[in-house]
């Protein structure tokens, strides 16, 4: 009876929801309401600092400016490879010491305006005066006398190897021939401002103004920024001024900015984003069960490392640098507290990074880093200042410095303090030098081992180590003058060998972009420098099973 009448009232309330119409739908998860306005909902890791492209320094910030601006090219995500972008194309002298670029007549800002040859020049200009201070400066500095210019040494932009022929045509003079340029230009450094906007609220080398609030923002690229809610979303949607064809593929990105990596994944399951930024390694093996399965671990050109800062005793002492690098089982690290998902890092640049792989190594050897540390005055770890180590607040950080820590005391003796700040505090803490040792993670801008290792040449904008030597700078400025492919990277070799016994670094594993996606999202592609143009995705209720 209870049974019958149990049918009776299903059947009463179907009929109620069909005479009703929508009234009595289930009601859409963000994810399945997305479909119909292709909108992409993407966790993004931390709350971004700045979303000015010559000011901007953290990966999670790239994701977004990427979406808000171009460069003379862009890089294509399943080859690492530049393709045109501002520039519908180009040529080479064949010195290699001269581009040409010729920019799409059709390329326009956000408000209109089109984009041109002299937006670049001011542009360059802006990021290389010295009063902006931008730590990414040095990516320009293959073109001749742009690292004059940034350093002071002259005050007159002219004598910098850049000049707008017409308004479509720039020309680009380098101080050597350099293979990896067209890749570089691709970076958000290269970026163009809008000479306008920036000028509007304040100097061409001014920091901090108000032009990158959603109703001041202009930018070249495919969208606009329309939110930018802190610690909340930031959300970019197409724009109708772009060349690409602005009513195809994703109309809205909405990024949502955490650290908490559980919290990421349960919007995942929840129906509130499409990806997650990251995914803690105990989950791997569970999503990998799962049929189909949302999981995704993508090659990534990363590193995840350890600086020690060089301002600071007993830091400055070598043998103590070389002493914390050699006590850290990366390998241990790798296998129980990553769970097999990242390799050990047993070197700074990645393997493989333009073909090149290093000969040198900071190996596990932690009876030589006793003798090391006895040697510095510090038998046992007897005497041994207590020392932090900082970090971002990330439930991964914990898990990995929490086991370096332990080997730490476990080794020699010594311990440390872990210490978790917001991501921007963290950021500027590091920029200052106001740390012991401090976690770091490097994405390569490009895929040559260069953007690994010119990082820590004397007062490099991304150094951040206090490390300065001479012999270091000098292979990496001959590197930078040898067109021999195979001399070039000899001349690697020895450099890398030199940082690794130097020691301002401990590299700990290398990184894979592991991460939950939707079967909604079509043309995600995995991307060797994490870089996506959000462009050429698109979302589909018909899904891929």
């Amino acid at each position: 009876m209870f049974s019958l009448n149990f049918v009776r009232l299903g059947l009463l309330l179907s009929l109620g929801c069909l005479l009703l119409g929508s009234g009595c739908r289930p009601r859409l998860s963000p994810v399945e309401g997305a479909r119909a306005n292709q909108t992409l909902l993407l966790g993004n890791g931390a709350e971004p600092g700045d979303l000015d492209p010559q000011l901007a320094t953290a990966f999670t910030e790239f994701n977004i400016i990427i979406a808000l601006g171009e460069g003379l090219t862009a890089i294509d995500e399943s080859t690492g490879e530049a393709v045109p972008a501002t520039a519908a194309s180009w040529s080479v002298s064949p010195d290699g010491l001269r581009y040409t670029f010729h920019l799409r007549p059709d390329a326009r800002w956000t408000n209109g305006d089109p984009v041109t040859a002299g937006d670049f020049v001011f542009s360059f200009e802006r990021i290389l005066r010295p009063g902006l201070a931008s730590e990414y400066a040095y990516m320009l500095f293959p073109i001749r006398g742009a690292e004059a210019f940034n350093a002071g040494k002259s005050a007159d932009f002219s004598s910098v190897g850049v000049n707008a022929a017409d308004p479509h045509t720039l020309v680009i003079e380098l101080a050597s021939p350099t293979p990896y340029l067209l890749a570089i230009a691709a970076h958000q450094a290269w970026f163009p401002v809008h000479p306008p906007t920036i000028l509007k609220f304040g100097k061409i080398d001014q920091r901090g103004t108000v032009w990158t609030r959603p109703e001041n923002y202009v930018g070249n690229g495919p969208y606009r920024l329309a939110v930018w809610a802190p610690n909340d979303r930031i959300e970019v949607v197409r724009q109708p001024h772009h060349y690409s064809n602005p009513s195809a593929g994703i109309q809205r990105v909405i990024f949502f900015p955490t650290d908490n990596i559980p919290a990421d994944e349960s919007a995942y399951r929840a129906g509130q984003r499409h990806a997650t930024y990251d995914l803690l390694p105990d989950r791997i093996a569970g999503y990998r069960a799962e049929k189909p399965s949302p999981l995704r671990v993508d090659p990534l050109l990363e590193t995840y490392y350890l600086r020690f800062n060089l301002t600071r005793p007993p830091m400055s002492d070598q043998r103590v640098r070389r002493a914390l690098a050699l006590s850290i089982d990366r390998e241990a690290i790798a296998a129980s507290v990553l769970q097999g998902s990242r390799v050990a890092a047993f070197h700074y640049t990645p393997p493989g990074t333009g073909g090149y792989i290093s000969e040198a190594r900071q190996s596990y050897d932690p009876a030589a880093a006793r003798e090391l540390l006895s040697a510095a005055g510090f038998p046992a770890g007897k005497g041994f200042p207590r020392l932090e180590l900082l970090m971002n607040t990330d439930a991964i950080n914990t898990s990995v410095l929490s086991a370096v820590q332990a080997m730490w005391k476990r080794e020699l003796g010594i311990e440390v303090t872990l210490v978790s700040q917001d991501f921007r505090v963290y950021l500027d803490t590091m920029k200052g030098l106001r740390y012991d040792i401090a976690r770091a993670r490097w994405i390569g801008d490009y895929n040559d081992p260069n953007t690994y290792l010119d990082m820590y040449v004397t007062e490099g904008g991304n150094n951040q180590t206090g490390y300065s030597s001479p012999a270091y700078d000098q292979l990496i400025a001959r590197a930078a003058t040898t067109s021999d492919p195979a001399e070039r990277y000899a001349v690697f070799q020895r450099a890398e060998a030199l940082l690794l016994s130097d020691a301002p670094i401990a590299p700990v594993f290398f990184g894979a972009r592991t991460h939950l996606l939707h079967a909604d999202v079509f043309g995600w592609k995995p991307s060797l420098l994490g870089v996506r143009r959000y462009q050429t995705l698109s979302l589909s209720a018909e899904l891929n099973r």
